[in-house]
């Protein structure tokens, strides 16, 4: 439970604590390159715009919540602005929360 005699923090990379498969480096994208798909954010949209779970995906929490509320509020019937925003997210991309474009 307590670190080992002699052990200095997280001053030496190489002799992690952590589990190794958490401690694989991120894969790199180009930069100005969003890490979020736009083909999972389009079909979570799809499938999910009741609930906004695209936008949530991309980081995009105030228009997320934007979305569910209108679902509430309309019956189930504002899901079609998730789905419509689904379809349109596959077809002309988008971005991110950070304003990056998502990646293909």
């Amino acid at each position: 439970m307590f670190p080992p005699a002699g052990w200095r923090g997280r001053q030496d990379v190489n002799r992690s604590l952590l589990c190794p498969l958490m401690t694989t480096p991120y894969q790199q994208y180009p930069q100005g390159v969003s890490d979020k798909s736009k083909v999972v954010a389009g079909i979570l949209g799809i499938l999910l715009g009741f609930f906004g779970a695209g936008r949530f995906y991309m980081g995009d929490t105030k228009t997320g919540v934007l979305q569910l509320v209108v679902s509430v509020v309309t019956c189930g019937f504002g899901a079609l602005w998730g789905t419509i925003d689904g379809i349109l997210i596959l077809v002309n991309g988008g971005v991110d929360g950070q304003g990056r474009p998502l990646r293909d």
